[in-house]
């Protein structure tokens, strides 16, 4: 069997880190995981190529050389899903969809041949006999949330590993935490299920076998929830299998805010090499918070949990929501103050969307609300239910909020508010590289020259070197991040409010 993998183009988005990318010579983020497990579940002897259109052209001979056309994709690449689909269809290849995409809106793509609803694990086998048989059915679906303590090591030889800026492992799937506007639940469950240890360290000997040297993202919905195992069992063997081969990882992960109640974890992560933390903060309003079923935050005094973290060693990274039906239009003053005050250096601030699978979206259809399907843009402007705040209110709001947050000025003093509480992490320093050496040439460029925000840059640089030296090649990496920051909040500003506002108010 020919099979042909295609992961779809991402949108120029806010953390495609496109202009950012140039910088250190890769042309995308991170790998497609999902495809790269999934070809471990195929037979050896099978032909398998895969095409991350991320990082090169899909050609019209590999499709129609192939048997078939694997394709996974998250509701982001949804436009460029449809069009590999379409070049599959008129060149009669079959198509085979699985992932987030096509698990949560099969009915949005009738020219699929071929479905794999939910996690593959129990599912590949089946597949993979009905392909060789000839019997493949439109459905797959998984019966269950599967135990992936059997699922196998990713097969990285598929990918070339020189394009990427970071490799991704997972540890763990599902969330705890039942927040109202989340499609985890629905996804992945509410009970974490994790791969045991050796697995990890399998998967992390593999990447370094592959010759791997740089950042590894733990894609789990939050890394921490299954604290006791962490602590326990995989945290000690990840520090272990750190120093005895000399440090060649950092990692970066999303959790939830309760880690900053936790300073054995805390240690332990930090220990390991982990240097990064998304948290999902959304707003500062507790109305708002109760309203989204986001209890965890709720507990929390939020300013002093995200420098707890911060002082811990861990670039907090935030994400922020407007739109709330109990949001007043001071919330975008509160969300800029808040963020500027804490120091959350990145921080993602997106309008309210109900994604499907959500209890926000059930509610929103029960109350006659939804009128569509998210983009899976984080900063677009537009929403997919009526909100109850004006619309005009809300997405000029929103674009002015952007705006203001990436401007050079408040972007590079939240960076110093930042650096003011940070404590770097012995792993954290980076150890320099060409690439490194390049990227920081070109900021002189490309940001130190040309950038609007040159004399932010380099009152930054002769800050770091004169008060804070050991954090200067972070000084430079936030300032490369806050260029591609700023290019997306420029794009956001571009973007046509009279339209998005004239169709929320013509379905009100």
């Amino acid at each position: 069997m020919k099979i042909l993998m295609v992961y779809p183009r991402y949108p120029d988005t806010f953390w495609g880190f496109k202009h950012a990318l140039k910088f250190i010579s890769k042309k995308t983020a991170l790998p497609p995981l999902g495809l790269v497990t999934i070809a471990s579940y195929l037979p050896k002897e099978w032909d398998i190529k895969l095409v991350d259109m991320n990082a090169e052209k899909l050609s019209e001979s590999d499709v129609k050389n192939s048997d078939y056309v694997f394709i996974s994709a998250m509701t982001i690449q949804r436009e460029s899903a449809k069009e590999v689909i379409k070049m599959a269809n008129n060149l009669g290849t079959p198509v085979v969809a699985g992932g987030p995409l096509f698990t949560m809106e099969p009915d949005h793509f009738p020219n699929v041949d071929h479905f794999v609803l939910g996690e593959a694990e129990e599912v590949m086998s089946k597949l993979v006999n009905d392909i060789e048989k000839g019997e493949v059915k439109h459905y797959y679906a998984s019966p269950r949330f599967p135990d992936i303590k059997k699922t196998p090591v990713p097969r990285w030889d598929l990918l070339n590993l020189k394009w990427y800026a970071s490799m991704s492992l997972q540890f763990s799937r599902g969330c705890p935490y039942n927040c109202e506007f989340c499609d985890i639940g629905a996804l992945n469950g509410r009970v974490p299920r994790s791969k045991d240890t050796e697995q990890v360290i399998r998967e992390l000997q593999s990447l370094y076998d592959a010759g791997w040297r740089k950042a590894v993202f733990f894609v789990d919905d939050n890394f921490i929830g299954k604290k006791v195992v962490l602590k326990k069992e995989v945290l000690p063997a990840v520090i272990r299998w750190q120093r005895e081969h000399g440090d060649p990882f950092t990692f970066y992960t999303e959790v939830s805010v309760d880690l900053s109640d936790d300073e054995e974890l805390m240690n332990l992560m930090q220990e390991a090499g982990f240097n990064r933390v998304f948290v999902g903060i959304e707003t500062p309003d507790p109305d708002s918070l109760q309203e989204a079923n986001k209890y965890q935050n709720i507990k929390h005094d939020l300013k002093t949990s995200i420098q707890k973290m911060q002082s811990h060693g861990f670039d907090v990274q935030g994400g922020f929501i407007v739109g709330f039906d109990n949001d007043r239009p001071t919330i975008f003053e509160r969300q800029f103050n808040f963020i500027q005050e804490v120091g959350i250096v990145t921080a993602m601030m997106g309008i309210l969307n109900a994604p499907r699978g959500s209890a926000l979206y059930e509610r929103m259809r029960k109350e006659k609300r939804l009128i569509g399907e998210i983009t899976g843009d984080n900063v677009n402007i537009s929403t997919n239910f009526i909100p109850k705040m004006d619309p005009k209110v809300l997405i000029e709001g929103y674009k002015k909020l952007v705006s203001a947050l990436y401007t050079p000025k408040n972007y590079y003093k939240r960076l110093r508010k930042f650096l003011s509480v940070y404590n770097l992490p012995k792993l954290a320093r980076p150890k320099i590289d060409f690439n490194d050496v390049k990227a920081f040439l070109k900021s002189m460029v490309f940001i130190g020259v040309f950038g609007k925000e040159r004399k932010e840059y380099w009152k930054a640089l002769m800050w770091s070197l004169f008060k804070k030296p050991k954090y200067f090649s972070t000084v430079v990496a936030f300032a490369i991040y806050g260029y591609h920051f700023r290019k997306i909040a420029e794009k956001v500003a571009r973007e046509n409010s009279e339209v998005v506002v004239r169709e929320l108010c013509s379905e009100h």
